[in-house]
């Protein structure tokens, strides 16, 4: 990793930031030591800027800070909190250009990947600022004794949400859990990945100007190893997106902590080509399924099941719509493809694509890490004759590596997509919408997208969406990606005083005479079907 300052001053030029800048967001952190962690730019393997680097005692002091804010922020209305997210999400399209230049710097990744993440944001706002008010009223349940008792359920805040944010999507993933949880009336303590923490920082200052009070939101930077656990061990609930191995490690310290835990976690991605797809159509939707932010998407596509007939010419359009992809790093929209994040992601890649290659597999098109373009970029790679128990074929390759394989039937589709320990996100092409539904329903994801790579099913923000198995636990957006921030409590009430069979000999009538009724009540109900 180079730290001359001409390269760090070359990088920043091609932005509307400073270093000064820099200077002023990781102001924003508090932290007792000297310890920093410097900042890279993946698109020239330089240092730009650094940030605090966090501890122990630095976290707990920020819970405790978030703590003391959230009774404030809790007492405020529904419909203050959603007013302040709305202004967020306004913002936060004002000034995007900035935004997308640190999403850029940070990441390495194509502006138009930057420009489709930004844009989640301010819709998440929306859909919370408009529906959050509206779930978080008491609602009326059926009580146990019609016309004798009552309840009802009310809902309240479980106070401080940790929210561990990863690299690949820093800016949409900062806050997509963080906006439902503040609108739900929580305080937020977020820590972003070390690679990535200057974006935070920016919507951080941005949710401020907005309008949240100070300490309501907080943000961390810190090590993985350092301040996650300390974070796990000091909030009420957290918020995880990230590999599959650390959420393993998250899960076990919130559920020693009886916290509860959401984590999106890993995917090894299908698409299942039917027989009956638009070839084109679906070789333009595989291209965005397996290379948008170089394959560092959770929900990209990594395995493609194609039904026999359409093999060969499905993946010769597959594969020239891939060789049609420009390469490259620059702060403009001209790019289809960036760089992947640092060297050890690169590794990676290059580990996942040997062990293929030797067990079988041949590259039709890619292959090749691309320093000419930047010190991390590697062109988006196309395989045939992988071995299915090869590693590319089992394990999240998070890079540009997709492989194709010939399926006689859609039955076989199935199997082979379902044959895989995590179950994220899938995609299904059809001539049949319907057909194309019938096939999602078999297959075994959190989110499976018919005639569309991903976008339909992640921008759905009405619509849940999380992991089947290995890829997670809990569900972002809709109305349980709010709940699962809050605890809900249930009042029930009595017209008549307690509730209780009376004593002595009239005991055995009273219970004929219940059990009489609520066999009644069942024979009624199945009358009413």
């Amino acid at each position: 990793m180079s730290s001359d300052p001409t390269t760090t001053t070359s990088v920043l030029a091609s932005t509307a930031l400073s270093a000064e800048r820099f200077e002023t967001l990781a102001e924003r952190v508090t932290a007792s030591g000297t310890e920093r962690i410097h900042v890279s730019a993946p698109a020239t393997d330089s240092e730009f800027a650094s940030v605090p680097a966090c501890d122990e005692g630095d976290v707990d002091a920020a819970v405790e800070r978030a703590r003391a804010a959230q009774s404030a922020w809790a007492d405020r209305s529904p419909a203050d909190r959603a007013a302040v997210v709305d202004r967020f999400g306004d913002l936060v399209l004002e000034r995007r250009d900035e935004l997308l230049d640190l999403t850029q710097l940070e990441t390495g990744k194509a502006r138009r990947t930057a420009a489709e993440e930004l844009l989640d944001v301010p819709m998440s706002c929306t859909y919370y600022a408009d529906t959050g008010p509206s779930l978080l009223g008491e609602e009326r349940r059926r009580g146990a004794f019609p016309g004798v008792t009552s309840a009802r359920v009310s809902y309240d805040p479980v106070g401080v949400v940790g929210v561990v944010s990863p690299w690949n999507y820093p800016l949409t993933l900062a806050v997509t859990d963080a906006i439902p949880a503040l609108v739900a009336g929580n305080a937020v303590v977020l820590k972003p990945d070390e690679k990535t923490p200057f974006v935070a920082l920016a919507l951080a200052e941005l949710l401020e100007e907005a309008g949240l009070p100070d300490g309501v939101l907080e943000v961390v930077t810190g090590s993985g190893p350092v301040a996650g656990p300390a974070l796990i061990d000091r909030v009420d609930s957290v918020a995880f997106t990230g590999s599959t191995e650390t959420g393993r490690s998250v899960a076990e310290r919130a559920g020693r902590n009886l916290i509860d835990c959401s984590l999106e976690l890993g995917g090894n991605n299908p698409l299942v080509v039917l027989d009956d797809a638009d070839v084109e159509e679906a070789a333009r939707g595989a291209v965005v399924a397996c290379f948008t932010n170089a394959g560092q998407l959770c929900l990209s596509a990594e395995r493609v099941y194609v039904v026999e007939p359409l093999y060969d010419a499905f993946l010769d359009a597959f594969v020239g719509a891939t060789r049609r992809l420009s390469l490259g790093t620059e702060f403009d929209y001209r790019a289809d493809v960036g760089s992947l994040i640092d060297a050890s992601q690169l590794d990676r890649v290059e580990a996942h694509l040997t062990d293929a290659v030797e067990t079988g597999a041949s590259v039709v098109t890619g292959g090749r890490h691309r320093p000419d373009v930047g010190p991390f970029c590697f062109e988006p790679t196309v395989l045939t004759d992988v071995d299915p128990d090869s590693t590319v074929a089992c394990e999240e390759t998070f890079g540009p590596v997709a492989s194709v394989t010939a399926v006689p039937d859609a039955a076989a589709a199935v199997a082979a997509a379902n044959d895989s320990p995590y179950g994220l996100n899938a995609s299904v092409w059809t001539a049949d919408r319907e057909r194309g539904r019938a096939v999602a329903r078999r297959l075994e994801c959190g989110t499976v997208c018919v005639n569309d790579a991903y976008l339909s099913g992640w921008a759905a923000i009405d619509a849940p969406m999380g992991g089947y198995g290995d890829s997670g636990l809990g569900r972002r957006h809709g109305p349980e990606g709010l709940r699962r921030f809050l605890d809900s409590k249930t009042i029930a009430t009595s017209r008549v005083g307690p509730v209780a069979f009376p004593s002595g000999g009239a005991t055995k009538w009273a219970l004929g005479a219940a059990f009489g009724l609520f066999g009644l009540q069942r024979r009624l109900r199945r009358w009413r079907r």
